[in-house]
């Protein structure tokens, strides 16, 4: 009998293997170093370090950056984009935009394809769907033998208005599959069947160019998953927030281009409810990077502007992430102002931080932890050590000295610094977009968000921090606590007063029967189907819009209307009933559930005492320096634990800190929920911590 569920989280330094037993509720994790090269054998050897047989397993789902990874290092098949004629540049001139205006020295990132690899063909729609120019097709077999003789993998097909009328680009798409069978070919009206030249054409070809590549990852992880003996699908996470089978994925391939960071998001929210809170920030921080992410009511905000590289979007709708370059491995540095900086620039794994002893002299916010206190020097129980010393010198020289600090006070402005940039970040998730933080808990994990979680969020004002009983595979986890989910979308311009209800419901059916066509496809059946409408509206004269939830079936506008009026003025402190309003387009998201595992509950055995592995010095600037500090074994922290900070616990993948005078308590899950004291509170724990106040 299978009763194994397994989640994958695929990064770039290590695959995070996630193991739920359906029997007993146990929980197994392991790590192991990811292979590039081929991503499947890291997979492999992770599910085979845990010594549990693929026969046993009944589901299957992984996050991989193996789409972020191919775009970012442009490792794509040799491509081509076919378009109307005049409109072969729209790829390249882009919004003709900056990611940053003033920067005359920082230039987008060349286009995909090259111009010579985009090429025309006469055909042509207006803007209601009538045909004007029947597409040539003497034309169209003569670019097919063109791009065959160049040895083109891969076509992208972008015709001007396929979005209302697609019967152009699809016989263009026979073509090509008659004269060219082996070569991927997807349509625009296919992909992402949206108003507006630029965004249709740049995800249509960041499409084109994953659909070879994680459609030959995804053959080769099925076929080596079927010889170990599993026989369930293969679900990938995408960035919707959903997962999609293999039977999908080399039709909506640009979907993974932020498949790994999305499943850290989804765990957060996760997390969140089960400790009671629908209103939840989650800050994944690993050694490179911080990824942020909010849920409001129980939902994660949804965004259609997202790239991997500035000035090509990907359209489909993406958990809305931040991320920004703060991690463990984050470099401090001096800027020609004098002024000191952390990140974006990191150590990564090698050389790593000056305490790997790697080949590492530069400062970083895991040098800075040690010095403090805060990091052990050894890790992974005793597998991996640090040197304290080399990480002083390193602050030393390259901090102190110059700012004339003692390095203790100059490691203590590292971690300042580096949590000054996650508020400000965060800040922008949260405050920029209308919410308040204090409305929030705020869900902390990766491998070095534990050891920056409350003092964020004393920052910030967040009553709650939440730290999960892995924060360093949560992400892993995060893949196995989704659904099958698509998106269909339509644009569908009319004025909200002339809008007929009928029409609207009429088009809603069709993108319906798509909906669950892509569902079936992949195995849902009857009750598991889920079915969500959505409109985006926007104020007459606007150019972005908003998405507004609908009934099914949609029986008035005025409701809608409302919820329109309302969800403006919380975004942006401004909405204005006088105003008219524009339906922009249609979306439905299907579902497809899947069975998500009930992580067990613990009782309470044992004490605090049991779990103390002993006691030393722990820097906090708010207690005036080093304290008597506490440290747990986090595997022998029983449940319903509490204690009182200054605190260290400590465990395989993470570390946490609980600064003086914080509460923090381990909940029947076995997650460390801390109350956070509020800003200009002070305590001094100098002389004597009582060790094993706890109680249970």
């Amino acid at each position: 009998m299978s009763r194994y569920r397994v989640a994958v989280d695929v990064g770039g330094t290590f695959t995070d293997v996630f193991i739920f037993n359906e029997e007993t509720g146990e929980i197994s994790v392991t790590k192991t170093p990811s292979t590039p090269h081929n991503p499947a054998n890291g997979i492999i050897n992770g599910i085979g370090q845990s010594g549990i047989s693929l026969h046993d397993v009944s589901i299957f789902s992984h996050g991989t950056t193996v789409g972020t990874n191919a775009l970012i290092t442009r490792k794509l098949p040799k491509m081509a984009l076919i378009t109307t004629k005049g409109f072969r540049d729209v790829h390249e001139i882009r919004r003709g935009t900056k990611l940053d205006l003033w920067d005359a020295y920082n230039d987008v990132a060349q286009p995909y394809i090259k111009r010579r690899d985009r090429l025309e063909v006469e055909e042509r729609v207006d803007y209601k769907g009538n045909i004007l120019t029947p597409l040539k097709e003497d034309d169209a077999r003569k670019i097919a033998h063109t791009l065959k003789k160049r040895g083109v993998e891969s076509i992208a097909i972008c015709f001007i208005n396929s979005y209302v009328n697609a019967e152009n680009e699809i016989r263009m798409k026979k073509i090509l599959e008659e004269e060219l069978p082996n070569v991927y070919i997807c349509t625009s009206s296919e992909t992402l069947p949206e108003i507006f030249e630029h965004e249709r054409t740049s995800t249509t070809v960041v499409n084109a160019g994953l659909g070879p590549v994680v459609g030959k990852y995804i053959k080769e992880l099925t076929s080596e998953l079927r010889s170990k003996g599993y026989k369930g699908n293969v679900l990938v996470l995408h960035s919707g927030g959903g997962v999609m089978t293999s039977n999908t994925v080399p039709r909506f391939a640009a979907r993974l281009a932020s498949s790994g960071i999305a499943a850290g998001a989804i765990a957060s929210r996760y997390i969140a409810q089960m400790c009671g809170f629908e209103n939840a920030i989650g800050l994944d921080m690993g050694g490179t990077s911080t990824d942020i992410s909010l849920t409001y009511n129980g939902e994660l905000r949804i965004t259609k502007d997202w790239y991997i590289e500035y000035g090509y979007p990907i359209r489909f709708p993406s958990i809305e992430l931040i991320t920004i370059g703060a991690g463990g491995g984050s470099l401090a540095w001096i800027d020609q102002g004098n002024s000191m900086r952390n990140g974006p620039q990191s150590a990564g794994a090698d050389p790593g931080p000056a305490c790997y002893l790697h080949g590492g002299t530069e400062p970083t916010n895991t040098d800075a932890n040690v010095v403090l206190g805060r990091l052990n020097t050894k890790l992974l129980n005793g597998q991996m050590s640090l040197d304290k010393e080399a990480a002083e010198t390193a602050i030393t020289e390259k901090i102190a000295k110059p700012f004339n600090f003692a390095t203790v006070d100059a490691a203590n402005a590292i971690i300042k610094v580096a949590n000054a940039n996650m508020c400000d970040a965060v800040r922008l998730v949260s405050i920029r977009r209308g919410y308040d933080p204090r409305d929030f808990a705020l869900v902390v994990f990766g491998g070095a968000g534990a050891l920056h979680g409350a003092h964020l969020a004393q920052e910030l004002d967040i009553p709650k921090v939440i730290v999960p009983r892995y924060p360093g595979i949560t992400s892993a986890m995060g893949c196995l606590l989704v659904d099958i989910r698509h998106d269909i979308s339509k644009t569908y311009l009319v004025n909200a007063a002339e809008a007929n209800v009928e029409d609207i419901e009429k088009e809603f059916a069709l993108m319906e029967k798509e909906a669950i066509a892509l569902l079936e496809a992949e195995g849902t059946t009857g009750e598991d189907m889920q079915l969500i409408r959505y409109i985006d509206m926007r104020y007459l004269g606007q150019w972005r819009s908003l998405s507004v939830p609908v009934s099914r079936p949609l029986k008035s506008l005025d409701d809608l209307i409302r919820s329109f009026h309302q969800e403006h003025e919380r975004e942006f402190s401004f909405s204005n009933v006088d105003q008219g309003i524009e339906i922009y387009g249609l979306h439905v998201a299907a579902i497809g559930v899947v069975p998500k595992p009930n992580l067990p509950e613990c009782v309470p055995i044992g004490n605090l005492e049991d779990a103390l592995l002993e006691i030393r010095e722990v820097y906090f600037e708010e207690s005036g320096g080093f304290v008597l500090t506490p440290v747990y074994d986090r595997s022998k922290l029983p449940a319903e634990a509490e204690f009182t900070g200054p605190a260290i616990v400590e465990q395989l993948d993470s570390t946490v800190v609980v600064p003086p005078g914080v509460q923090a308590k381990a909940d029947r899950f076995l997650n460390i929920i801390m109350t956070i004291t509020k800003r200009g509170e002070t305590h001094d724990f100098a002389a004597k911590t009582e060790v094993g106040s706890g109680n249970i």
